[in-house]
């Protein structure tokens, strides 16, 4: 497996941003939004608009290069009371799903982002377990108030 990393210092091209936004797009799902969501939390992720930064990985398969994974995580610029970076998305291929791809993508996230990660997982996500596996926990309820 051959995973990519972007961020604000080593910005994705117009057609790999076109891919992982289809890509999330097609397989996130139930779980997923519209294109048009991804492509912020994207192109914040490679720090458009004077935005923070973040950190973008992709896995292609070797034998088509075809994506398999993608995950975004977005920089808060804060620290300590609330995480340096949010997990906005994940996804591996539908049809690859349980061959360690997202393990794989998310340990290199760990890896390769400074400071503590933050995300949110709805109670019956299946990708619960991986994250809960990875050392996530659940300190909190979150709560929000739509405009």
């Amino acid at each position: 497996m051959n995973i990519q990393i972007h961020n604000e210092n080593n910005v994705a091209n117009e057609f790999q941003k076109e891919q992982i936004i289809n890509f999330l797009f097609h397989h996130l799902e139930e779980y997923g939004d519209p294109k048009n969501d991804i492509k912020k939390s994207l192109d914040y992720a490679m720090g458009e608009n004077q935005k923070a930064g973040g950190t973008v990985l992709y896995s292609t398969n070797p034998e088509n290069q075809e994506i398999s994974g993608a995950v975004i995580l977005n920089k808060t610029g804060m620290k300590g009371y609330i995480p340096e970076n949010i997990l906005v998305y994940i996804a591996t291929d539908k049809n690859l799903r349980g061959k360690g791809i997202g393990k794989a993508l998310m340990q290199k996230a760990i890896e390769v982002t400074n400071g503590d990660i933050a995300l949110h997982c709805e109670p019956e996500n299946p990708a619960r377990k991986l994250y809960e596996k990875l050392g996530f926990t659940s300190k909190y309820l979150e709560m929000r108030l739509k405009k």
